[in-house]
């Protein structure tokens, strides 16, 4: 059965009152069903699979690394040969990047589990401090593992288009994010739902 980030209409009326433009959006667009995926440890190396890839590419990818492991585990990718994880179709380095992962969880240098009662920023501290993994990277896994419901990503260019979109903007000002960012605050996460929205 198929996950999707839970919110309700809490969380909109609250954006709603903040922000009219915003509001008009939402409006427009209704409820939005983004899928999740609660494990963390497969978000995380399917997060690394799909770096600079098309997603169709990723799906293949993807589909490889899971026929090689059988069951996407730290255990079963610590046993994995690392030629024959760069052979399911990405360079040598990325395939270093998860073998680098999942030696971190196997070992408990990353203990995913603590992960849920940790705040944003120590998560992306945590997760940002293994190879191949940046600040994007763990503020995506944020969201869609994790469900943290205010996470807006200066680093995804999708977003900041969606805010010139929205807002009239040609460019946008690291200042001006921040601004849109504390007006949707504690609901980021939600915002950036209808600014992917409107990026298109």
């Amino acid at each position: 059965m198929k996950d999707f980030f839970r919110y309700t209409s809490v969380e909109l009326e609250y954006l709603k009152r903040k922000d009219k433009k915003l509001a008009a959006a939402i409006g427009c667009i209704g409820m939005i069903e983004r899928e999740i995926d609660r494990d963390v440890f497969t978000s995380l190396i399917s997060s690394i699979v799909s770096q600079q890839i098309s997603s169709k590419a990723a799906q293949t990818v993807g589909d490889r690394l899971l026929v090689l492991c059988g069951e996407m585990t730290p255990e079963n990718i610590c046993a994995a040969d690392i030629t024959d994880i760069q052979k399911c179709g990405m360079s040598m380095k990325k395939a270093g990047y998860i073998k680098a992962a999942g030696g971190a969880v196997y070992s408990g240098s990353l203990n995913l589990a603590a992960l849920e009662n940790m705040p944003d920023d120590e998560v992306i501290k945590q997760l940002s401090a293994l190879p191949g993994i940046g600040v994007w990277t763990a503020e995506m896994l944020l969201i869609f593992s994790l469900e943290r419901k205010d996470i807006l990503s200066f680093g995804d260019l999708a977003i900041r288009r969606g805010m010139c979109v929205l807002y009239g903007h040609r460019e946008l000002t690291k200042e001006q994010f921040l601004r849109y960012k504390k007006r949707y605050s504690p609901y980021g996460s939600i915002a950036s739902l209808y600014l992917w929205e409107l990026s298109h």
